[in-house]
């Protein structure tokens, strides 16, 4: 068996794994580049595979970094199946349609106002792009063995993290593989931890977090606190937000600082529609989550939901205190970008990032001080106060990996950790090595390894 590297390979986008196996070939996620220019210029190239010779995609979860190129990977050529959770597929039907529109937006303004050096300016790919790919999904329960050919099957194993997340782990040539996916907080208060493994032949990790611990500060003491200053000065509360876990979460938040009387009830809306949806689909997935039914009615109960572009350009023009959370998460598209033109220039407001961002995307350029952004063709100041909630994040940290780690009761004959940026990934193989003696290698781009 072959697994070539074709994404999350000194990056956190992009998740795309080939495997070939007695000359069948399957994909483990197939997501978008996002963050540096030289990274998103990949989403246009050419594949390292022909999709037209891929037999089915094995999908861990919706975020777009895991699926959000299966449009264009169906529009040249892919005829076979997608394997994914019952939650990931009604994710997917939410995040691929709405990602489409978002590149159709974007590419529609370009051309209106100018200011794309292609003429005319092109989306990457369309709703009609993503509603075709749609149509390949197929959903499989966690935890039983699903048989593609007579030698290769595989089995989803929750992850944590969001809806729907997956461990992969293949069966192949009497090789077990484990790909990780994201995995999810061990004690995060509203999703339920990952499963435990014991033993697998090899493992693909993660490393988002590979070279930081996650703050110990309780997050809705902490978002209390913002909520409480920006109010207090007339501001406007700004959180992009991811629109699937993240916005989930911060809802969640403020809800219980409102239940506590720790906040004024002011008005919070979630300027997101896939926000919104992903937001309903908890009430229909109560065994992967905390939360009771009549609390995760009250969380979405607790925001206004503006739904049209319409509604979303007056939010902005409403005077007084508010919350207004919308996507994405890392500010690199969606109606997010226009609150952050309006709000950003005065002092009085704050943005406040709640979760991993990029290198290169307009969210961590924010988190690191710029004083200006570019975004809607436009040089936006940066004058709003900036914050980071630090312990809202949807991944597990490096003592929580190791902590997973070091439950299982045989090593691997090899670790491939990949997911993280550079740093990174470099710091989660060093505390594997250091803490468990395990081999590990750090994938390069496009490389094959033979197990």
């Amino acid at each position: 068996m072959e697994i070539t590297f074709c994404g999350a390979a000194g990056t956190v986008t992009g998740s795309k794994y080939l495997i070939n196996s007695e000359g069948h070939q399957f994909l483990v996620d197939c997501g978008l580049f996002q963050g540096l220019k030289e990274l998103r210029l990949r989403n246009w190239s050419t594949l390292p595979f022909n999709p037209h010779e891929i037999n089915a995609v094995l999908l861990t979860h919706a975020h777009i970094d895991h699926s959000g190129y299966i449009p264009l990977l169906v529009r040249n050529g892919f005829r076979g199946k997608i394997y994914c959770s019952p939650a990931t597929a009604d994710l997917c039907k939410i995040l691929l349609p709405d990602s489409a529109h978002i590149q159709e937006e974007e590419a529609l303004r370009a051309n209106k106002y100018g200011y794309s050096k292609h003429h005319p300016a092109l989306p990457l790919y369309t709703i009609e792009d993503a509603e075709n790919a749609l149509k390949h999904f197929i959903t499989v329960p966690f935890g039983h063995d699903f048989s593609l050919t007579d030698f290769f099957s595989f089995r989803l194993q929750h992850a944590g993290h969001i809806l729907g997340a997956s461990m992969i782990r293949i069966f192949s040539e009497q090789i077990s593989v484990l790909f990780s996916g994201d995995i999810g907080r061990m004690n995060d208060p509203i999703m339920k931890a990952p499963n435990q493994v014991d033993t697998v032949d090899y493992l693909v990790l993660e490393s988002t977090y590979g070279d930081r611990l996650h703050d110990n500060t309780n997050p809705v003491s902490q978002l209390g606190e913002i909520i409480n200053r920006v109010s207090n000065r007339g501001g406007t509360l700004l959180i992009p937000a991811f629109a699937v876990g993240r916005a989930q979460n911060i809802l969640y938040y403020i809800h219980q600082l409102k239940q506590q009387r720790r906040i004024a009830d002011l008005p919070v809306y979630l300027d997101s529609p896939m926000s919104i949806s992903a937001t309903e689909l908890f009430w229909n997935y109560p065994s992967e989550h905390h939360l009771s039914f009549k609390q995760a009615k009250e969380v979405c109960e607790g925001a206004t939901y503006i739904n049209t572009p319409d509604e979303s350009k007056r939010l902005d023009e409403k005077s007084g205190p508010k919350i207004i959370i919308s996507a994405s998460g890392m500010v690199t598209g969606g109606r997010v970008l226009h609150h952050v033109k309006r709000f950003a220039p005065d002092e009085n407001n704050c943005i406040l990032l709640t979760g991993y961002q990029a290198e290169g995307t307009r969210g961590a350029r924010i988190a690191a001080g710029e004083k200006t952004i570019k975004l809607l063709g436009e040089i936006v100041p940066i004058n709003a106060e900036v914050c980071e909630l630090s312990n809202t994040s949807a991944h597990s940290d490096y003592a929580e990996i190791l902590g997973w780690l070091k439950k299982f009761k045989k090593a691997p004959r090899e670790v491939f950790i990949t997911h993280g940026e550079h740093d990174a990934a470099l710091a989660m193989q060093k505390h594997i090595t250091e803490n468990l003696g395990w081999k590990t290698k750090i994938p390069a781009y496009c490389e094959t390894v033979s197990l």
